[in-house]
């Protein structure tokens, strides 16, 4: 028995959160600095037809938002970004996370999180990083960053020989080109932090994110 044999529930679970996170189309990336403003912000983006979020492990408040965000929300898929240890790992886990996602490919993180039955989506960059994700079983990929790796272009050329695996792109989408990622039949969604800024959550300005949102909505219409 292998870790991602069917056993582990691995493969059913990764492949049912490809199915969610490709109707969203593109999940919102957020760092929240403030756990009293997850609840607000998971009202604004179900208010605007968005019930997937990742959450980054870029600040002490993240574990705490998600639980919040979920108490306020119980129908959210909410996961976990910028995974990079085992401890954050199981923070995550802890909280509640439906997914995992980091920057890089780390076997250990991966593997943890395979033994948690929790589908982890790690970030490569390069056809060697892709190759040792599917040694350890993954079709499902992070392609990251997105822009600064070569954007659509090189991502295409990379599905090519690649074709059983899909992606996420994720840095430096935005509204402008997210469609041009959207396009490509390798890409279950995008990973875009302009849903939900820093800016606009310490603002409290949860009807633009609303707004954000619904636009965002209306964009995925077009792809899915």
């Amino acid at each position: 028995m292998t870790l991602f044999a069917p056993e582990y529930r691995f493969i059913r679970i990764m492949t049912e959160l490809q199915k969610i996170l490709y109707q969203t189309a593109i999940v919102p990336v957020i760092r929240i600095s403030d756990p009293a403003k997850a609840a607000p912000l998971a009202h604004a983006l179900v208010k605007g037809g968005i019930r997937t979020a990742e959450i980054t492990f870029r600040t002490e408040a993240a574990a705490e938002s998600i639980r919040r965000m979920l108490d306020a929300e119980p129908e959210m898929i909410v996961g976990a970004g910028t995974v990079l240890t085992l401890c954050a790992l199981d923070d995550a886990v802890s909280a509640g996370s439906a997914f995992i996602v980091a920057p890089g490919l780390n076997p250990k993180i991966v593997k943890e999180a395979g033994r948690k039955n929790v589908p982890m989506v790690p970030g490569i960059m390069t056809p060697t990083e892709l190759e040792a994700a599917l040694e350890l079983g993954l079709d499902f990929v992070k392609f990251f960053p997105a822009e600064a790796a070569g954007g659509v272009k090189l991502l295409k050329a990379m599905s090519a020989p690649y074709s059983m695996v899909k992606f996420m792109p994720t840095g430096g989408v935005t509204m402008a080109n997210a469609g041009d990622y959207l396009s490509l039949k390798s890409v279950v969604c995008c990973g875009g932090s302009f849903i939900a800024d820093d800016k606009l959550i310490e603002g409290g300005e949860f009807e633009q994110i609303t707004r954000n949102a619904a636009a965002v909505c209306e964009l995925a219409a077009e792809y899915r």
